[in-house]
């Protein structure tokens, strides 16, 4: 009796444990992801980490010159392509110290003018090898067939370098993108209503509420941004789509009929703006709950008491700062009763004081989820931002290039963060608003306002996300909810055509009536003059 039972259960069980591969083979997708390297990659790898945690396989391809995706991972199987980039690296840090330089006024308009161009140069020429780089991976016939036999549900790309798009669209793959930024511009420009008047372009340092002559400097900004694209980067995406498409197409088109875009914002950090049903704001996906400090840092927060510590730390690009600029700021923190961590791998200051810890690198979310952190001194980019507001932390912002200054502007007009210039980075200034960070409450008040907004919410951030890569992986695509209003003409779209129409009939029936009353006008006049003869 009980050997019947027990082979009853483990027919039970076997049936189980076959349905639940069954279940799993069945909801489980394939997604191909194209990132882009750097702290792009650290967000598109927390994506990846909770699709693979719920079954999906995923490939990523990776250049050769990676800096942070391996080609081993548990998460993965990888497809490494050669890219021919040696590292971008000294670039950074060379046009940063030369712009420091310039904002400073230690240097010529001239000068000033050679380090824009030698900018445009490296963006153009990074988006070309990228470029060249696709179009080796679409040659490679062997490569095309393996990635076409996979049977890919999507394409999941970050369109900052926007290859990827042109992959999925070549493989006629579903296009989900993990953005915020694409080629020259900030991803809404090319798929919602986005009205100078007061959403402010990429680069200009504005808020919403602009007066007319940063309504001014904002067109300005705006037609550098169409410049880029136009004249910088556009011509080798469309030299790809010629090469490769015989439809009449652009980067632009591609990019707008990807089905969904997970941006990577929300309107608590952002400001309200028009948007579009295929637009999912993901802002803070990455943040989660601190873990326990590594014991030595422990130790040296709890050594803190009653005063706490600050953080800094300049991102993963700028790895040390002039010598001067440095000291300055050494000697303003060995004045504070606070500890500090600071992430500086340059020579050591001659002024560090004894409270302050220099380390190569460190755990930035479990420090700004740490009960006695006081302040986070920050160069702006979107993920330590967003890990700021997640964990209520104020912040004194130095943006050094690209998004960092218009993320700090859009803290600092919620009265969460101040935000110092490198034109003003010195001792004085530094110490004058870092003080005001640490001792005026409305900074960490403010902040934890949008910290409370940020959390309320019906579902985290990354399982937004997840559901609407796997709704697209359900439904193969989502077209029901894309505009049609990219395939339409300027003319149309602005209802140029329309406008010209009616001003026609307008003028025509103007005319017609004007006629008409000089026919009669005349007709009166000559039998009035006949009579009176």
């Amino acid at each position: 009796m009980n050997s019947v039972l027990h082979k009853r259960q483990s027919s039970i069980v076997g049936l189980f444990l076959s349905l639940s591969v069954f279940i799993l083979s069945c909801e489980s997708g394939k997604v191909l992801v194209y990132p882009v390297d750097g702290s792009h990659w650290v967000n598109m790898k927390v994506l990846i980490e909770e699709l693979h945690s719920r079954g999906h396989n995923i490939t990523v391809i990776r250049p050769s010159s990676s800096w942070y995706i391996t080609e081993r991972s548990p998460l993965y199987t990888s497809i490494t392509v050669p890219d021919g980039i040696d590292s971008l690296g000294d670039f950074i840090e060379e046009y940063f110290n030369k712009m420091l330089e310039i904002q400073r006024g230690k240097a010529s308009t001239l000068a000033f003018l050679k380090v824009q161009m030698n900018f445009f140069s490296m963006v153009s020429n990074a988006h070309l090898i990228a470029c060249n780089t696709v179009s080796n991976i679409i040659e490679d016939k062997e490569l095309v067939k393996r990635l076409q036999d996979e049977q890919y549900d999507l394409v999941l790309t970050d369109p900052a370098i926007t290859t990827g798009v042109v992959l999925a669209h070549y493989l006629k793959l579903p296009l989900v993108l993990n953005v915020r930024w694409i080629i020259s511009s900030e991803g809404h420009f090319v798929i919602a209503p986005s009205p100078l008047s007061y959403i402010p372009a990429p680069g200009a340092g504005l808020s919403d509420q602009m007066t007319f002559f940063q309504r001014v400097k904002n067109s300005l900004f705006y037609a550098i941004v169409l410049f880029q694209d136009r004249f910088v980067v556009g011509p080798h995406y469309k030299a790809l789509c010629d090469k490769y498409f015989d439809e009449d197409c652009d980067i632009v088109s591609l990019l707008q009929e990807a089905d969904i875009w997970l941006m990577r914002l929300d309107f608590v950090f952002d400001f309200p703006r028009p948007t579009m049903p295929n637009v999912v704001y993901m802002g803070g996906f990455q943040c989660k709950p601190a873990k326990p400090l590594p014991e030595d840092l422990e130790a040296f927060v709890q050594s803190s008491g009653e005063h706490g510590f600050i953080i800094m730390s300049l991102g993963t690009m700028i790895n040390s700062l002039p010598a001067e600029t440095a000291g300055d700021i050494a000697a303003v923190f060995a004045k504070l009763p606070q500890k500090v961590i600071w992430r500086y791998l340059g020579p050591k200051p001659s002024t560090l004081g004894n409270n302050t810890l220099l380390v190569n690198w460190m755990p930035q979310n479990d420090l700004l989820g740490h009960s006695k952190i006081k302040a986070f001194v920050a160069h702006g980019g979107t993920n330590g931002v967003q890990e700021a507001i997640y964990h209520g932390v104020p912040v004194l912002g130095i943006p050094l290039f690209f998004d960092q200054f218009d993320n700090l502007v859009r803290i600092q007009t919620k009265g969460a963060a101040k935000v110092l210039k490198l034109s003003q980075l010195n001792g004085q200034t530094f110490e004058q608003m870092l003080l005001e960070v640490l001792n005026d409450d409305s900074y960490r008040t403010n902040m934890q306002r949008l910290s409370s907004l940020h959390r309320d919410q019906p579902m985290k951030p990354l399982d937004s996300a997840v559901f609407w890569i796997e709704y697209v992986m359900r439904n193969k695509g989502a077209p029901h909810l894309r505009t049609k209003a990219y395939r339409m003409p300027w003319y149309s779209y602005h209802s140029v055509d329309v406008i010209l129409f009616l001003l026609s009939i307008a003028a025509v029936l103007t005319f017609t009536t004007v006629v008409f009353i000089r026919c009669v006008c005349r007709r009166a006049c000559g039998k009035r003059k006949m009579k009176n003869e």
